[in-house]
């Protein structure tokens, strides 16, 4: 490693403890204040910690709403991120394997969705329509919409890494389509899945706006949604925001942390002949 490589990682490294490391200590020294100390905003360490009674606190608040927001947020992930991988997986393996005319339309609407900024008010009309406004099945199908263009770009770029002789050897030895796809060319996408598992996931968990537009009512608030309940005009009850803000963010943060490798293999692997 040459001095100039040293220099460069450590301003690096700096940079992201600066950007990265430090808000997250200051977030969980504020709220392990009282109320009174977390209103200066200040790095100083609180003269008494609080840690698990503002824990105990946010858990309770609202009749234990966090706990329905963690599970309408789970639902919602979980069903999202199973469609995404099948509907994504599926039409990214269409457009590379087969080629058609059809394809440069079908593709042209994927980069559409992923450039066009999302139209709220006509989104709406066509949930109420539908019946699906204020519902979690309803909501599951706007993070699809919204995160389906970029899945098959990236399962579309590792597919063309897969050799077309696996698909033929299937076919000779008597497999159907669908079994060509479920049982040779899925398993081998494992890298490009779990990337997309891993990304969307934290995207959709920590998705505010989605939820605060068409996901309306206190049945159906989600963890992002639970900030406001320490913040109004008149009342702002920091230390209890920013205990909230810690649970928040610590799930998003440790499937990251676990998962990291994986996400950069998955990208650079769909990449190479992309």
């Amino acid at each position: 490693m040459t001095r100039r490589q040293l220099i460069t990682g450590l301003i690096s490294l700096a940079c992201a403890f600066v950007i990265f490391v430090i808000p997250f200590i200051f977030v969980f020294i504020n709220a392990s204040k009282s109320a009174a100390e977390t209103a200066r905003l200040s790095f100083a360490l609180p003269q008494e910690w609080r840690f698990w009674q503002n824990l105990v606190e946010v858990v309770q608040a609202r009749d234990y709403q966090l706990l329905l927001a963690y599970f309408n947020s789970i639902v919602i992930t979980v069903g999202a991120i199973t469609l995404l991988v099948i509907f994504g997986a599926m039409v990214g393996y269409v457009l590379q394997r087969r080629k058609s005319g059809w394809n440069k339309v079908i593709y042209g609407f994927v980069l559409a969705g992923l450039m066009m900024p999302p139209a709220v008010v006509p989104t709406i009309w066509v949930l109420q329509g539908l019946g699906l406004f204020k519902t979690l099945h309803g909501m599951i199908l706007i993070q699809v919409a919204y995160g389906l263009g970029f899945c098959i770009l990236l399962f579309r770029a590792f597919v063309s890494t897969i050799p077309r002789d696996l698909d033929e050897a299937a076919i000779v030895d008597g497999a159907k389509p669908w079994q060509v796809f479920f049982r040779v060319i899925l398993p081998l996408m494992k890298p490009v899945t779990v990337t997309v598992i891993v990304v969307q996931s934290i995207t959709i968990f920590n998705d505010f706006t989605h939820p605060l537009y068409y996901l309306p009512g206190k049945e159906n608030v989600t963890v992002q949604l639970t900030l406001y309940n320490f913040q109004s005009q008149f009342v702002s009850q920091l230390n209890l925001l920013f205990m909230n803000i810690l649970l928040v963010t610590i799930p998003p943060l440790l499937v990251f942390i676990f998962f990291n490798r994986q996400i950069v293999a998955g990208m650079t692997a769909g990449g190479v002949k992309g």
